[in-house]
Formats: C-alpha cells, sequence, structure tokens
C-alpha cells in the first residue's frame, strides 16, 4: 500500500518514512469513519494536517471523503432519512458558503489554527450535549444490528428532535467547519443523535448527507486552488486504504458498543487536535 517517496507533494511537513505512515493510516480513518463510527473524520483530519499544509491538506481530505462516501452510501443505501436531508440543505449550504469566503482570504497559517481549534470546540460541544442528555435520560445510539428502515413508520417527522432554528445553526454550522476543516461530524452527530435514530438509519443518514455536502464543496475548493494534480495524484495511491478501512467498518458497527469507543474517540482527536493550535 506503501508508495515511492516522489509521489509525495513538495510541501509535506514530515520525512518521507512518517508522513506516508500518517497518510496511510488517515486514509484507513476515512474509510473506517464513513461505515462505523463517524467521530474518528477528527483524527484523519488532525493527522493529515500534520503532513500537509493546513488548505492542501483540506483538498486532499475533501478527495479521500469522498472515496470513502462511494462504499458508504452503497453499504446504507435503504437507510436514510431523505425527508431530514432536504430540510438541512438551505442551512448547510449557507455555511459551505461563509466556509468558501474564509478559505478564500485565510493564510496557511490561520488556517492551521482554525482548524484545530475547530475540532477542540466540537468536541466540547459534543462532550457537553452528551453529558447532558445522560443526565436527562435520554438514550444513545449503539453501533449494533439493531436498526429499523426510515420507512417504516419513525421517520424523520416524528423523530425531528429539534426546532426549526436549532436545525438552521447545526446545519450552517456543520457546513462551515466541513468547508474549513473537513471537520463537519461531531456537529452533524449532535443533530442526528438529537433526532434519535436507530443505528443503520444514523449511519445511513449521515452516509448520503456527507456524500452530498462533499460534492457541494468540490467545486468550490477547485476554484479556490486547493484541489490541484499533486493532490489528485496522492488520493490515488491512497484510495485503497480508504477501501480497506470501509470494510473493515461495515462488521465493525455490528459489534462496537458506541458508547465504549465514544470516549476513545473524543480522547485521540484532542490529542491530535492540540499540536495544531500551538
Amino acid at each position: 500500500m506503501a508508495a515511492p517517496a516522489a509521489a509525495l507533494p513538495d510541501a509535506v511537513t514530515l520525512g518521507p518514512a512518517p508522513a506516508w505512515a500518517l497518510l496511510i493510516v488517515s486514509a484507513l480513518l476515512v474509510g473506517l469513519s464513513k461505515t462505523a463510527l463517524p467521530g474518528v473524520t477528527t483524527i484523519a483530519v488532525a493527522m493529515l494536517a500534520q503532513v500537509l499544509p493546513a488548505k492542501e491538506s483540506t483538498g486532499v481530505m475533501l478527495l479521500l471523503l469522498l472515496a470513502g462516501d462511494l462504499p458508504a452510501i452503497w453499504a446504507y443505501r435503504r437507510d436514510a432519512d431523505a425527508t431530514m436531508l432536504k430540510r438541512l440543505v438551505p442551512a448547510v449550504a449557507f455555511g459551505v458558503l461563509i466556509g468558501a469566503l474564509f478559505l478564500r482570504v485565510a493564510s496557511d497559517a490561520l488556517m492551521r489554527r482554525v482548524i484545530g481549534w475547530a475540532l477542540i470546540i466540537l468536541i466540547v460541544i459534543t462532550l457537553a450535549q452528551r453529558g447532558r442528555g445522560r443526565r436527562q435520560g435520554d438514550p444513545t445510539p449503539r453501533a449494533t444490528s439493531a436498526g429499523v428502515s426510515p420507512g417504516d413508520g419513525t421517520g424523520s417527522a416524528s423523530r425531528a428532535g429539534s426546532s426549526p432554528i436549532a436545525r438552521m445553526v447545526h446545519g450552517a454550522l456543520a457546513g462551515f467547519s466541513t468547508m474549513v476543516a473537513n471537520a463537519g461530524g461531531p456537529v452533524t452527530s449532535l443533530y442526528f443523535l438529537a433526532c434519535r435514530y436507530p443505528v443503520k438509519a444514523f449511519l445511513g443518514t449521515t452516509a448520503w448527507f456527507f456524500f452530498l455536502v462533499n460534492l457541494t464543496k468540490l467545486p468550490f475548493s477547485i476554484a479556490l486552488g486547493i484541489i490541484h494534480a499533486d493532490a489528485l495524484a496522492l488520493v490515488a495511491v491512497l484510495i485503497p486504504a480508504v477501501l480497506v478501512g470501509a470494510l473493515a467498518g461495515r462488521p465493525l458497527a455490528d459489534r462496537m458498543p458506541q458508547r465504549v469507543f465514544d470516549p476513545i474517540v473524543m480522547a485521540l482527536t484532542v490529542v491530535a487536535a492540540l499540536p495544531l493550535v500551538v
């Protein structure tokens, strides 16, 4: 799965061996995040930003995410809540637009700090919301095979879980953070957890949501020069690792209790994000 060091972009910030190690692990985590554990994406984002300049890492990560989206939407093709996706479109589109404008004027150093602080802030929000939910007795989704189809009578209208204002806030923040730092997962997960989706509906709606969002981001990223020939060559080498992660994640989703893995993901994300803000 490794590739010759000459295939690395000229601006990598580490030596060839550690750089390739982080790139391959990042690609594996992207695939895993798409079919089993959405929160793992934040770790991959932080690791990639340690190897590449911030803007270039954003472009490479977007392409990796799109590669991981394809097996995910196939695996959960019958589980997405189309009504919820339609409701989120206006807010997410607004957030993506604001994020694209920010990328146009931000320096590479500022981008690096924004990625780090965005991840840390989103983790704090996630922990606070989940702590509040446990105190109030809200159920936490489990990564098991239990699940229902969105068409089984418990569709988005009965599990909306939030007001239109909350939907606009979460959608806009998800659009902005995913455009700027490919880190919209925690915000989106919070919203879908509030909607009390079973695991398969949660993963299916998340998979289709980010596939559509990432497609929307693609022309902005190309126009801003974030995606270029070096990025395409690097992603072509890393796609097999993304697919391996995605294939491993599908059976893992049927076995790993989310309540066990979530604290590990949060802790690792904090560790990975801290070097970006100093």
